[in-house]
């Protein structure tokens, strides 16, 4: 075999900087295929540099989301919102341990999440801060996102199993992190957006919803995008449906917390069979790609739609190609879909799999497919694209 160096300029920090390694040693250390073959690995110290500093960076955000996740249960960081303190003053307020809140709260600064003041010794949020993390109302609240983070590391070991065997993973089959998690990532960007722009976006629903109408959500959930509508529509009936029947108890108790109990139901049902018919609107949230059938879906929602009804469809932001969507929001679509959405569809008749990156023109076709005539993309945000269907 012959002799070949190999540099592997690591980050500093990482390999103590520029090392050379023969081929051999590089078989023996690494196992790898080239050098046992005796072929010289052409390592570009510069590239390699850079991918070990992104592979920091990423380290320290998977560890760091179980850090939110804590503070987040315990209140801290709503507690923290409230004024400067010391971690011993944090721990008194939130009845918790003094030591384990200080490696807290500096992980917390180290990452950014909080502000350290050495002279004073004390953490705090700023207001930007603080509209994140401790402002559930907020339209940037990102604490749920960490939870469904949480949720796809518990998944590990079936996701093992189904990417041997090729079968799907069902929503309801997830832990409960998931399913709340879920609502509290979405909502926010419903409550920001959903009256103010998306609905006034489809043509004349505006005007029909405030007068009264008849709104079906499928696929809701916990019923947070049900809600939103029922609150600012008070002459308007909300029915909302989904298969997963623990969120829909959830769904029907935050309902008589929100005072809408008398304008809102909410049924077990799938896609395809939910009942009710002649609605004004069918709204799908963040849905249609998980299911195994959407275009069966689309079929039912026409048969449950006036003549004049509109289809709101809210899907994830996408384009239609791949290279396109290699961006910081298609990463996270693209590992929720891997570990969520591409199984749910999976685990269901037909099995689509269309993903969380379907894009525009894929969901043209299965509504197409489904009989509708009139497809439009109505709005977007840098999250979403809302669709407007029409028999």
């Amino acid at each position: 075999m012959d002799e070949a160096s190999i540099d592997t300029g690591w980050a500093t920090g990482l390999g103590g900087g520029a090392r050379r390694h023969t081929a051999a040693g590089a078989a023996a250390a690494q196992g790898s295929a080239h050098a046992r073959k005796g072929q010289a690995m052409a390592i570009n110290e510069e590239k390699l540099n850079a991918f070990m500093g992104r592979f920091v960076q990423d380290l320290g955000a998977v560890m760091h989301a179980a850090t939110v996740v804590v503070g987040d249960e315990l209140g801290l960081y709503k507690a923290l919102a409230e004024k400067p303190m010391s971690a011993d003053a944090l721990a008194e307020k939130t009845g918790t341990d003094a030591r384990y809140l200080r490696e807290w709260l500096s992980a917390q600064a180290a990452s950014g999440y909080v502000d350290y003041d050495p002279a004073a010794d004390c953490f705090s949020l700023n207001e930007e801060q603080a509209f994140a993390l401790a402002q559930e109302a907020s339209p940037a609240f990102i604490p749920g996102a960490f939870q469904i983070a949480v949720a796809q590391f518990k998944a590990i070991p079936k996701m093992l199993d189904i990417f041997r065997n090729g079968r799907g993973l069902g929503w309801h089959e997830h832990d409960p992190a998931l399913f709340r998690g879920t609502e509290r990532f979405f909502r926010p960007g419903y409550a920001a957006h959903l009256v103010p722009e998306w609905i006034p976006a489809l043509e004349g629903m505006e005007a029909r919803l405030q007068a009264g109408a008849s709104v079906a959500d499928v696929g809701c959930g916990h019923g947070a995008s049900t809600l939103i509508m029922a609150q600012a529509y008070p002459a308007s009936r909300f029915h909302g449906f989904d298969y997963h029947e623990p969120s829909i108890r959830y769904a029907r108790e935050a309902a008589q917390r929100a005072g809408v109990a008398d304008r809102v139901s909410f049924d077990v049902a799938t896609a395809k069979d939910f009942d009710g018919g002649a609605y004004d609107l069918v709204a799908v949230f963040d849905c249609l790609h998980d299911m195994g059938d959407p275009a069966g879906a689309a079929a039912h929602v026409w048969q449950a739609l006036r003549p004049d009804g509109a289809w709101m469809i809210v899907e994830p932001f996408a384009n239609d190609r791949l290279e396109d969507n290699l961006t910081p929001i298609g990463r996270v679509f693209y590992s929720a879909s891997t570990f969520i959405c591409t199984p749910a569809s999976r685990s269901q008749e037909v099995g689509l799999c269309l993903g969380a990156q379907a894009g525009e023109a894929r969901m043209r076709a299965v509504v197409e497919g489904g009989g509708f005539t009139r497809f439009r993309r109505a709005a977007e945000t840098p999250f979403n694209l809302i669709y407007e269907a029409r028999p």
